[in-house]
């Protein structure tokens, strides 16, 4: 067995869409329209192991008042980018172009090099070495 894909709720598909094509190793399908719905969804698909992520977004999906990722359910997303090199670089990377920095580069308690950062819309996105 293995994960699929995971869905986000956006409200910004496209620039969503941007930040994982510009940061990650992903490509992308066709937007796929629903207009019975009100409903557009991509598909993002890692080039390295084909687990995807689908950006979903429909108007009356409300907004909650609270951090996303101090909810109960999903907290967030890890993502394996190779080695502690490129996880600084990246964080970097996004501290360069403005995103929040939600964890520096460290050695978690588990023996995890790891940093993470917030997305466009305040998902946490973890950055991994791979071990």
């Amino acid at each position: 067995m293995k994960v699929e894909h995971i869905a986000v709720w956006v409200d910004d598909i496209e620039l969503m869409k941007e930040f994982y094509l510009k940061y990650f190793d992903v490509c992308c399908n066709n937007k796929y329209v629903n207009p019975t719905k009100n409903y557009t969804s991509y598909f993002l698909t890692f080039n390295e192991g084909g687990a995807r992520i689908e950006l979903m977004n429909r108007p009356d999906i409300e907004e909650n008042d609270h951090l996303r990722y101090m909810l109960k359910g999903l907290a967030h997303i890890c993502i394996s980018i190779g080695g502690k090199d490129a996880v600084n670089d990246l964080t970097e990377r996004f501290r360069k172009d403005g995103y929040t920095i939600a964890s520096e580069p460290r050695t978690s308690g588990d023996g995890y090099y790891e940093s993470a950062v917030l997305d466009p819309e305040g998902n946490y996105i973890e950055l991994l070495a791979e071990r």
